[in-house]
């Protein structure tokens, strides 16, 4: 296994109580400061923004960055039972106001995180000041006529036991990430496999709750999510990488992506050379400069 990577500005880790679930929170920058809460992705977890905060300027160390492990991710705790896409926002509500009850705050989120975080942006406007999407710009459109296949899917699934995805070691689940993204260097690799995975008997399994895998019975209704979007009075960013197959992935053209674009008001779109769909961990330094930028300018 290749020499792990070390953080040069640790997380200052703490475990509190949301709606129910003990949550883990990571802390960066200085303490006090306006909180910048940093919203992971699907099958990740909150130690994903490390590479981010060390290539990260003076000012945006300014701020106290806040990441939260998503329910049944990291290591939070597992839900009783299954997962409804609404409660990450009512957990983020939850987490806003035990941070910030006199502020709106500012969100950062990739992936999922930025999904939960623009949704969130337009049901409570005046709880949000910037909004920051890094590849999080929604899901593939449904169709109604898709809800049957759905929801037998989603009955034979909880129906079923979930087992979580194992490894022989360590070592193994760096390989996979890399596997998945090539720009991760063995030594971050090796890190962040330390936190995405826990030793238990026989080898290593991710943190995940693998009921997180189990299809999301309510389809994604893109017109839904765009009303969300209509009413958001945040400042906001999109980063892309240009080297994505987020497009492909959404069923988008360009067109398609422009008039998801179009329902926020005071908006700007940046695309980043030699980054793929984590563009944190592929030009986090890059990242970290455009986000400063962004929240400096008011």
């Amino acid at each position: 296994m290749s020499t792990s990577y070390v953080p040069t500005l640790p997380a200052r880790h703490e475990m509190v109580t949301i709606r129910g679930i003990d949550t883990h929170i990571c802390r960066w920058g200085r303490p006090g400061g306006r909180p910048v809460l940093l919203l992971h992705g699907w099958m990740d977890c909150a130690a994903t923004f490390q590479f981010m905060i060390d290539a990260a300027p003076a000012g945006l160390l300014d701020f106290e960055l806040i990441a939260l492990d998503w329910r049944g991710f990291g290591e939070s705790a597992w839900a009783v039972e299954s997962y409804y896409f609404p409660d990450y926002l009512a957990d983020l509500d939850a987490l806003a106001d035990w941070l910030a009850p006199q502020q709106p705050v500012i969100l950062v989120g990739h992936s999922m995180g930025g999904i939960v975080a623009s949704l969130y942006a337009g049901i409570r406007p005046e709880r949000v000041s910037h909004l920051v999407s890094l590849e999080g710009f929604g899901l593939p459109a449904t169709r109604p006529e898709q809800a049957p296949e759905r929801y037998r899917r989603w009955l034979n699934e909880v129906g079923s036991e979930a087992v979580s995805t194992s490894f022989v070691d360590f070592a193994s689940v760096a390989a996979r990430s890399i596997k998945f993204n090539a720009k991760l260097t063995p030594d971050k690799a090796a890190w962040f496999a330390t936190m995405l995975a826990e030793s238990v008997e026989g080898g290593v399994r991710y943190r995940a709750d693998p009921r997180h895998k189990w299809v999301n019975p309510v389809l994604y209704r893109l017109d839904e999510a765009q009303a969300c979007w209509r009413q958001v009075k945040a400042r906001t960013l999109w980063l892309a990488g240009n080297e994505t197959k987020l497009l492909a992935w959404l069923g988008e053209s360009k067109h398609g992506l422009q008039a998801r674009q179009r329902c926020f008001t005071d908006f700007s779109y940046i695309e980043l050379a030699d980054c793929g769909h984590n563009l944190h961990h592929d030009a986090p330094a890059e990242v970290a400069r455009q986000l400063t930028d962004f929240l400096l300018a008011g």
